[in-house]
C-alpha cells in the first residue's frame, strides 16, 4: 500500500509524494516513489472524462434506479412480524367476545398492542430511510460535477471522494476502480506518453528530501 508523505528541502520547498509502505518497512519492495501531483492529476483527469461522458452518466443513473427498485430486506421481516402480532390481537379479541376475559388476557393484549405500535414505527423509519430519487435528479447531480474547477483543492477532493474506490499503481500502468459496478479503468503510461497528456519523466519524485 502506498501512503502520502511530504518533506521540506533546505530551500524550504515542500515535496509531496506517495511511497510504498513496504519500502519504509524494508520488506524488499522496489516500487518507485511517485509525485503526488502526477498521480492525482491523472486520476482527476479520468474522473473529468467520466462525468462528461453522457453514456457513462446514463449507465450510473440506471444502476442507481435499479438499486432503488430493490426492496429493503428488513421490511419484509418487519411486516411479517406485524402480521403475526395482528393475528394474535385478533385471536384475543375473539376470546374476549366469547367471554374469556381476565388479567392474563388483558396483559397479553397490552403487550401485543405495544408491539404493534413499535413495529409500525420501525417500518415507517425503514421506509423513510430510503427516499426515492428520480432518474433526472441523479443525472442532474452527476452532471453538476462538470462545473467543477479541478484546480481547486476542494473540488479535486470531492471528485476523488465521490467517484474513486481504489487505485492500483504498476510500473507501466494504473488501474482505477470507480464507485460503481464495472467501473474499472486501466490506463497505460505508454498511452499517456503518446497522447502528450503527461510526461513519464515526471513519475519519479525527483528532488525528494
Amino acid at each position: 500500500m502506498m501512503a502520502g508523505e511530504s518533506g521540506t528541502s533546505r530551500e524550504n520547498i515542500v515535496y509531496r509524494y506517495y511511497k510504498c509502505s513496504g519500502i519504509k518497512r524494508k520488506l524488499g519492495c522496489d516500487k518507485k516513489t511517485v509525485r503526488k501531483s502526477w498521480i492525482e492529476d491523472i486520476v482527476v483527469e479520468e474522473i473529468k472524462r467520466l462525468v462528461h461522458d453522457d453514456e457513462a452518466v446514463a449507465y450510473i443513473a440506471d444502476c442507481v434506479m435499479e438499486v432503488q427498485g430493490r426492496e429493503n430486506p428488513i421490511l419484509p421481516c418487519l411486516r411479517e412480524q406485524l402480521a403475526e402480532v395482528e393475528k394474535g390481537i385478533g385471536n384475543l379479541v375473539n376470546a374476549i367476545q366469547m367471554g374469556i376475559c381476565n388479567d392474563a388476557t388483558k396483559k397479553r393484549m397490552d403487550e401485543l398492542e405495544a408491539r404493534k405500535s413499535e413495529l409500525g414505527i420501525q417500518i415507517a423509519k425503514e421506509e423513510l430511510a430510503k427516499p426515492i430519487v428520480t432518474r433526472e435528479q441523479i443525472t442532474c447531480w452527476l452532471e453538476h460535477f462538470r462545473t467543477f474547477d479541478t484546480n481547486k483543492f476542494e473540488h479535486r477532493r470531492r471528485f476523488i471522494d465521490t467517484f474513486v474506490n481504489r487505485i492500483f499503481l504498476y510500473d507501466d500502468k494504473m488501474v482505477i476502480t470507480f464507485n460503481y459496478n464495472k467501473g474499472t479503468k486501466t490506463i497505460t503510461f505508454a498511452e499517456l506518453e503518446a497522447s502528450g497528456i503527461l510526461s513519464i519523466s515526471n513519475i519519479a519524485s525527483t528532488g525528494e528530501p
